[in-house]
């Protein structure tokens, strides 16, 4: 019997948070509306944060990023500094495929990233290989832009490793 409690609770509990996962549909018509190919253009600085997954804070960060689009192309440059002194560049590749419809790759990308934006929001999936003390790991990231002028956005990125939430980032985003 405790073996089909414990079945029913673990199905229960992925019931529960599936049906509380935010929704894209809930930002139609918000505004202003978000174009990446907009916002992501010219010099932009970041700051950001990394929780783990009880919410407690392992590392801060900033980020100066240069994005350019041409056409339905655009690359962002982005170059992170940690407070623990680490250093490194990511480069987006992103690509407009239709409208409000966004993929992106980059190097520590695994596949493709996917994403959709509606008004203000944008909901960006993708994997990212990660260097955790000397080990890579494969996390999911779950990430939800936010357009809160035409200025600054707001990032706030889920990541989960085999359904399992394993950590959070916050990021601030805004034009220079």
């Amino acid at each position: 019997m405790t073996l089909i409690k414990t079945a029913f609770f673990l199905f229960l509990s992925l019931t529960i948070i599936a049906c509380s996962s935010p929704s894209l549909d809930k930002h139609i018509g918000s505004s202003p509306e978000l174009k990446l190919e907009t916002f992501f253009q010219g010099e932009l600085v970041a700051y950001g944060m990394v929780l783990d997954r009880s919410g407690n804070l392992l590392r801060r960060f900033d980020v100066k990023m240069l994005a350019d689009w041409q056409g339905n192309k655009g690359e962002i440059k982005e170059w992170f500094e940690f407070d623990d002194g680490e250093k490194s560049i990511r480069i987006w590749q992103l690509e407009k495929i239709a409208d409000n419809q966004y993929t992106g790759q980059a190097a520590d990308v695994i596949g493709i990233a996917q994403g959709r934006t509606q008004g203000s929001a944008l909901y960006w999936q993708y994997d990212l290989e990660i260097e955790v003390e000397g080990e890579n790991y494969t996390v999911t990231l779950d990430d939800w832009m936010f357009l809160l002028d035409q200025n600054r956005l707001f990032n706030k990125t889920d990541m989960t490793k085999f359904g399992f939430k394993v950590g959070e980032i916050l990021i601030y985003i805004e034009k220079v």
